[in-house]
């Protein structure tokens, strides 16, 4: 697959919504860097295809709802959350997979294109620990087709995430 050179307005292939998040959190630099193509990159697997990266150079924003309140859990493309590990985590009583209706009402932005900040509402972030094992992740940028990269220690700050173990463990 190959990028396309189809920009917003703001010169950016990334959420028109997103780009002002990103703005806003003082990362302008970052729009340059938004890679938007053709095919969509709605899977950790497309995503990676796409850029070139591993699969787990990918960060999936992923919403669940702990308690019936949406909690956002960013995870490694290679990875699968471990629901348990996320309520023990949060001390709630029952995690769920939120329906996509949630993630829009929650996030602004479809299943598939969710990015990790810059969402309609404040929630609670985790940011699985292994996102930090790479120099660089990359993450969608508000629209199935756009993705953009950033060190993970900045994603981890600019998300407000709190670091967690909340991966499946391998046997």
């Amino acid at each position: 697959m190959t990028t396309t050179a189809a920009p917003d307005a703001e010169g950016s292939g990334a959420h028109p919504r997103f780009a002002e998040a990103l703005s806003q959190e003082g990362l302008e630099d970052l729009l340059k860097r938004v890679r938007r193509f053709p095919d969509a990159t709605r899977t950790a697997a497309e995503a990676a295809a796409a850029i070139g990266c591993e699969l787990d150079q990918i960060c999936k924003s992923l919403i669940f709802a702990a308690d019936g309140v949406p909690v956002l859990v960013l995870m490694d493309g290679a990875s699968r959350v471990d629901v348990e590990r996320v309520r023990e985590a949060l001390g709630a009583r029952k995690v769920t997979r939120a329906d996509a209706g949630v993630v829009r009402e929650t996030t602004g932005y479809a299943i598939g294109g969710v990015p990790p900040f810059g969402h309609r509402t404040r929630t609670t972030v985790l940011a699985d620990r292994a996102l930090l094992e790479h120099r660089e992740v990359w993450a969608a940028a508000g629209d199935p087709h756009a993705v953009f990269p950033i060190a993970p220690d900045a994603l981890v700050e600019h998300a407000g995430a709190t670091l967690v173990d909340v991966r499946e463990r391998t046997a």
